[in-house]
């Protein structure tokens, strides 16, 4: 091809090149148009780029036909081999792709392709199985099992498995028992102090990473706190035997409203609720906002003590913990009192039974303040 643009380029005349070559003129000047000018090496590097870009154009467009067929497969659960073999059919029938290329889109080997199962003849195996099933109701498949094998039906328990499950002999586990349905709690505030508490728990941490607990106890109506319990563990008796303390104390009021927790609902509470007379009244599962008082309670007392200390022991979260609540009854502005302290609020109220709960709480509150600070004032 360069011969002959070369012999042109030395003045021969273009239909004698053509005659001698066997050239048509138009195939010459082709020639010329794209080659002219350049040596044999040139045009040999032109022609391999030529045919290099020619297989890229080719890879790209199989790779987007192969990004267009994977889109048709989004929607469908290919995880499984049986749900790959399918997918390769698919595309197969619906797209016009050979094998090699559907399976190598799905990622599955030919051979799982190709593989045809042979029957296994578990027919008595399942008969029997069905049969041991219906005789034994709660049998899981580790013991059918057992029991087939010792009839020579089965040997791999994976194989009893398969069949336990295709055939839907699973033995239902038995349901969480239901909580009973409990009387919607009045959101109104109460008319008066000592009418209803609310009791809720909170945890936290020490600095050794042991984990804590916290009870608030809180009287609805004058946001009061009349106690607390921090302890590593706090079980219904517990919790009976600090009401009994504030009972002698404070007073108790006419209900209490606790959540469905295990220690609200034990033998122990219910116990201490028939011989005080105090109702115990329970909120709905999973509606912590019918207990909102003790819950917005819950939320001052972490957000401004829980939060703000590092607690080196027990010990010293109590203190730290009797040090806020004393501070919350007596000095802190509550909002819905008209930032009066919950003491104030207690102490403006004219009433001799809530002049004598002031006055009892007060007293309560000194008697509970941590041995290290009464001897620092003393």
């Amino acid at each position: 091809m360069i011969g002959v643009l070369k012999e042109s380029e030395a003045g021969a005349k273009t239909d004698d090149i053509c005659r001698r070559h066997g050239l048509s003129s138009a195939t010459f000047y082709s020639w010329r148009k794209k080659y002219g000018g350049m040596e044999a090496g040139d045009a040999k590097r032109l022609r391999a780029l030529e045919a290099e870009n020619a297989k890229l154009k080719r890879i790209v467009a199989d790779q987007m036909l192969d990004m267009s067929a994977m889109k048709d497969l989004l929607h469908k659960n290919i995880g499984k081999p049986m749900a790959k073999r399918r997918a390769v059919g698919f595309l197969m029938a619906e797209r016009g792709f050979s094998e090699r290329r559907a399976c190598r889109i799905v990622d599955l080997a030919r051979s799982v392709q190709q593989y045809r199962p042979q029957p296994k003849g578990d027919e008595a195996a399942i008969k029997r199985m069905k049969e041991l099933a219906s005789d034994n109701r709660r049998y899981g498949y580790l013991r059918l099992h057992a029991m087939l094998r010792r009839e020579g039906l089965v040997v791999n328990h994976k194989r009893t498995y398969r069949l336990y499950t295709e055939h839907g002999l699973q033995v239902r586990t038995k349901k969480r028992r239901k909580l009973p349905r409990r009387d919607r709690v009045a959101p109104q505030v109460p008319d008066k102090p000592m009418q209803r508490w609310s009791l809720d728990f909170v945890s936290d941490q020490l600095a050794d990473c042991r984990r804590f607990r916290v009870l608030n106890i809180v009287d609805d109506h004058s946001r009061f706190c009349p106690g607390q319990i921090v302890d590593v563990s706090i079980p219904g008796a517990r919790v009976a035997r600090f009401l009994d303390d504030l009972a002698l104390r404070v007073g108790l009021p006419e209900e209490i409203i606790l959540d469905n927790g295990p220690e609200g609902t034990s033998k122990a509470m219910f116990d201490w609720s028939e011989r005080t007379g105090v109702c115990l009244r329970f909120i709905e599962p999973g509606k912590p906002v019918q207990n909102a008082f003790v819950e917005s309670f819950s939320g001052k007392f972490r957000d401004e003590c829980l939060n703000l200390h590092w607690f080196r022991s027990l010990r010293h979260a109590r203190e730290e913990i009797e040090r806020w609540r004393s501070h919350y009854n007596t000095k802190r502005p509550h909002s819905a009192l008209g930032y009066l302290s919950p003491m104030e609020s207690l102490m403006k109220t004219t009433a001799p039974a809530l002049e004598t709960l002031a006055v009892s709480t007060l007293l309560l509150n000194t008697q509970t303040q941590p041995e290290d600070s009464r001897s620092n004032r003393s």
